[in-house]
């Protein structure tokens, strides 16, 4: 398989108009369009029968204590985790193509709708569903895709990591509310092949 994005280059940097933060002189980081970037794929295994998308960035600080924190960094040392951004599944096997600000084109206080999505698509929620739990504006169920907004005194770049995977079943098992840990678990068995496209983004100025 193959997978690339017209939005940005193979371990590039991702435009800010797909990111849910851009950059900000005054309070560091401001919401940005949050678009979904395009994304495309081809030579898809024999026997594929649907594909599930899921982006995760691979680079979150293991720790909160310095995010986000005046006069302090998020050491690069620190042991990093994945952040789901978007988990996609039942795309139809005759869709090769998801274009750009299709699923997302602006930032959703508590969340977008779902599970359901285009065509008979489902979304699963994102990370931000967690990371928005305490905030009384801004807590709800995020279903789809919301973009990068790595910490804004992060002394590394971010990697965000578009994986497409090729199934041998039309409908991915798991019904009502589910995230990304659920579904690379219910594909496990189903997986026929897979592809994967990376992009970079940073909100701390001394990295961009």
């Amino acid at each position: 398989m193959k997978v690339w994005s017209d939005s940005f280059a193979d371990n590039a940097a991702i435009d800010e108009q797909f990111a849910f933060g851009k950059p900000d002189a005054q309070a560091h980081v401001a919401l940005s369009q949050n678009k979904n970037p395009h994304l495309a794929w081809s030579d898809a295994p024999a026997g594929t029968r649907s594909f599930v998308v899921i982006c995760t960035d691979s680079d979150v600080p293991s720790q909160g204590d310095d995010v986000n924190q005046e006069g302090r960094e998020v050491p690069a040392t620190l042991p990093r985790v994945d952040f789901y951004h978007w988990v996609l599944v039942d795309v139809p096997a005759s869709v090769s193509e998801i274009p750009a600000a299709s699923h997302s084109n602006h930032v959703t206080p508590r969340g977008k709708f779902g599970p359901d999505a285009l065509d008979g698509m489902r979304h699963g929620v994102n990370d931000y569903t967690a990371w928005f739990a305490g905030d009384e504006g801004m807590r709800g169920d995020y279903y789809g895709y919301d973009g990068p907004c790595p910490p804004w005194n992060d002394t590394i770049v971010h990697h965000y990591h578009f994986t497409v995977y090729a199934l041998d079943i039309a409908r991915v098992p798991l019904d009502g509310r589910f995230g990304g840990d659920d579904v690379l678990a219910a594909i496990q068995p189903h997986v026929l092949g897979q592809a994967r496209v990376t992009g970079t983004y940073t909100l701390n100025p001394a990295l961009a």
